[in-house]
């Protein structure tokens, strides 16, 4: 188990959500200081991680126990503002699909409270030894459950 200064740094569930925070550095940013475009993606992809982890469940772990990976099937950006340099963001999360060997999210990159970036991302489990789709570990199909959330705002 995680403890209290290692879970703020994984975000918050709120209802059905993750809400992950985070700052953009110079690193993320092109010559003129706003976010380069691919760097969104990373974004989401520390918050779904983040999550994964504050449910009690890690990728090294799925990498480990079931020989299992998560990779990206499908994805989708839908860019509407630009964040800029040391611009504080929220990565809000929820999950909206939960199939046999695949999730699908519905991630919004925010800034104090408008929305920036919309990730549609569809994730596939995968067989690390057959490099194929396979069933998805019942452990992470039970931490992911509780928090399928199929209604639209």
């Amino acid at each position: 188990m995680t403890d209290k200064r290692e879970n703020s740094l994984l975000g918050h569930i709120e209802g059905k959500r993750h809400i992950f925070p985070l700052m953009v550095f110079y690193e993320d940013t092109d010559a003129g200081g706003i976010v380069y475009h691919a760097n969104y993606l990373a974004f989401a992809e520390r918050a779904r991680s983040a999550m994964l982890n504050l449910l009690g469940v890690s990728n090294s772990s799925l990498a480990e126990r079931h020989k299992v990976a998560i990779a990206v099937r499908h994805c989708t950006l839908d860019f509407r503002r630009a964040a800029r340099l040391e611009d504080r963001l929220i990565v809000d999360t929820r999950l909206i699909k939960l199939g046999g060997a695949s999730l699908g999210f519905e991630q919004k990159i925010m800034r104090d409270g408008e929305v920036l970036v919309v990730i549609e991302i569809y994730l596939a489990c995968v067989s690390l030894q057959e490099l194929r789709a396979q069933r998805m570990p019942d452990e992470l199909r039970t931490a992911y459950a509780t928090y399928l959330d199929v209604n639209e705002d």
